[in-house]
């Protein structure tokens, strides 16, 4: 890339000198990669693709492409030392890698309008479970089209912003830090226990051998791409989340070590998401691979006609409530750190109007999943699911991609930031040079739907 003489004010604020703490940042980033997609993604497709088999060839797509880019992120950031934009702009001194980075804020900010919507579901359900409205009938469907069909999300939605507007404006390590650091524990707590009681339910180990039973015969070039494209979305990369969480480290923060803790953070929880899914599918014989569906109308039968199902049902939406929240704080961070630096705004300014903006924008979507908007299609696709979309099918891999070239060719100091000398500094930069652009690439080309016509024939 050729680069331009650029004044030292584009987007050259530093970063806060508010500061993680290295057990802070290591949760905040599990927190962040913790959200709703490996609760009723992650199982349905393990099982699509050969139980054990795709899971371990989802483990080798996060060493191959998921760690390689996570490191090269959080390099970035604490090189940098400024948002998911400027900071690539701070180390070319080129406009258009500046531009380029811009695309992972735009893919947060874009994330986050439709995200505090189906965040706001799980508090309404979570509310909704500790009373006997949500098992008063087996109208589960109906109740959730009801919901949905009405302006009652947006106040969920509303609530949602609030929260996660309140955790970002009180900064990093007295915000979002602390937040996580309550937030996170409570959630490994729910975890473990609605796995043993998944786990303790009749037929349970059925569902466990389902999950666990490896079928090699099942591991095609499509699942290698699914398994791709999973590890690199339950990571949140692409998003600028990492970038940005990056200039909040300090120098003495060890990024190997916190790099292979995020990984193995996020493996764990699609795996017990897995122990929690399955038992519970096939002990009330319901099909797992009905995304959103399955979380809001087929689980609450489950719970109704499980012993304490109430309490149950109860934590299971906290639960989801609360991965939903770690994971919207993360995805607000990004654009409100560049606000910050772009306008030289204060923290609670750019809080408050990327949070009103992010809520604003974020309206069609909350009334395009019922009838208010749900006949309003655009390409097909109504407004939410438009947006989720492009937002995840393009931007993320897009995003991802212009990390790996960058590190790999731009900006070489990757291996050297995170502290990688010999071996592990020429196979960080052989991976981000050759493996992880190609694989990102293939990721970009299968999720935008260019490799449909070649799988469904």
């Amino acid at each position: 890339m050729k680069k331009s003489k650029v004044s030292p004010s584009l987007d050259n604020q530093p970063a806060s000198s508010d500061r993680f703490s290295s057990s802070g940042f290591i949760l905040t980033a599990i927190g962040s990669a913790v959200g709703l997609g490996n609760m009723w993604k992650f199982p349905y497709i393990t099982g699509q693709y050969g139980g054990a088999a795709f899971f371990l060839l989802f483990i080798v797509c996060l060493l191959l492409v998921g760690l390689p880019v996570l490191i090269a992120e959080m390099t970035i950031g604490r090189s940098g030392r400024g948002n998911a934009s400027s900071s690539f702009f701070l180390l070319s001194k080129s406009r258009t890698w500046g531009a380029f980075g811009f695309v992972s804020v735009f893919a947060s900010f874009m994330i986050m309008t439709f995200y505090a919507v189906v965040a706001g579901w799980t508090m309404h359900y979570a509310a909704l479970s500790f009373t006997d409205s949500l098992y008063a009938d087996n109208m589960y469907k109906e109740r959730f089209v009801s919901f949905t069909s009405g302006y009652v999300p947006l106040f969920w939605q509303a609530v949602v912003m609030i929260i996660t507007g309140w955790v970002v404006g009180k900064g990093i390590s007295g915000g979002i830090e602390k937040f996580n650091k309550v937030l996170i524990p409570g959630l490994v707590i729910l975890l473990l226990g609605l796995m043993i009681r998944s786990l303790t339910l009749p037929n349970a180990m059925a569902g466990v051998e389902f999950f666990l039973k490896p079928d090699f015969s099942k591991l095609t070039a499509e699942s290698a791409l699914v398994a791709l494209g999973h590890a690199f979305f339950s990571l949140s990369l692409g998003m600028g989340i990492m970038i940005t969480y990056g200039a909040y480290t300090h120098r003495s923060q060890s990024l190997k070590g916190a790099t292979l803790a995020i990984g193995a953070g996020d493996l764990i929880y699609a795996f017990i998401a897995g122990l929690i899914i399955f038992p519970t599918s096939f002990a009330f014989g319901i099909e797992p691979s009905q995304g959103p569906g399955l979380v809001f109308m087929a689980l609450p039968a489950a719970f109704a006609a499980m012993p304490f199902g109430q309490l149950f049902g109860g934590l299971f939406f906290v639960l989801l409530a609360i991965a939903a929240l770690t994971s919207a704080v993360s995805i607000l961070e990004v654009p409100v750190a560049y606000a910050m630096g772009k306008w030289n705004w204060s923290r609670i300014k750019a809080t408050t109007l990327v949070s009103a903006a992010c809520f604003v924008l974020g309206v069609p979507s909350a009334l395009s999943a019922g009838a208010i908007l749900g006949g309003f299609t655009i390409a097909g696709k109504p407004i939410m699911d438009l947006i989720e979309y492009v937002a995840s099918n393009v931007l993320l891999p897009f995003g991802g991609l212009v990390v790996t070239l960058f590190a790999g060719y731009v900006w070489t100091k990757s291996a050297k930031e995170a502290g990688l000398d010999g071996f592990g500094h020429k196979l960080l930069m052989f991976m981000l040079r050759y493996v992880s652009p190609l694989l990102t690439l293939l990721v970009l080309l299968y999720t935008a739907g260019l490799f449909d016509r070649f799988f469904n024939k």
